[in-house]
C-alpha cells in the first residue's frame, strides 16, 4: 500500500487571485509582512500496490485528472506502507 500527498498550485505566471485577496485580507489584520500568498489544492490518495510503476501511476493521475497542466504545477510525495504481521 502506499500513501501519496500531491500538492498542486497555480505555476508562476497564473494570476492567483484567491491568494491574492487571502494577502490583502492579511495586511488590513497588520500581517504586512507577508509577501506572498499560494493557493492550491492537496490530495491525499492511498494505492494499493500492484505490478506497475507508483510513480508512473500517479504522473498519469496528474496529469489526466487532478491537475489543469496549461495553469497548474503540482509535487508529490510517496511513502510506502508495511504491514505489521503478529
Amino acid at each position: 500500500m502506499y500513501s501519496v500527498k500531491v500538492y498542486v498550485t497555480y505555476k508562476a505566471s497564473i494570476l492567483d487571485p484567491q491568494g491574492e485577496a487571502v494577502k490583502t485580507a492579511l495586511h488590513r489584520l497588520d500581517f504586512t509582512n507577508v509577501e506572498s500568498v499560494t493557493q492550491g489544492k492537496y490530495f491525499e490518495l492511498m494505492i494499493k500496490k500492484t505490478g506497475k510503476n507508483i510513480d508512473e501511476q500517479v504522473e498519469e493521475m496528474c496529469t489526466e485528472l487532478l491537475t489543469n497542466t496549461n495553469m497548474e504545477s503540482y509535487t508529490y510525495e510517496i511513502e510506502e506502507l508495511t504491514t505489521v504481521e503478529g
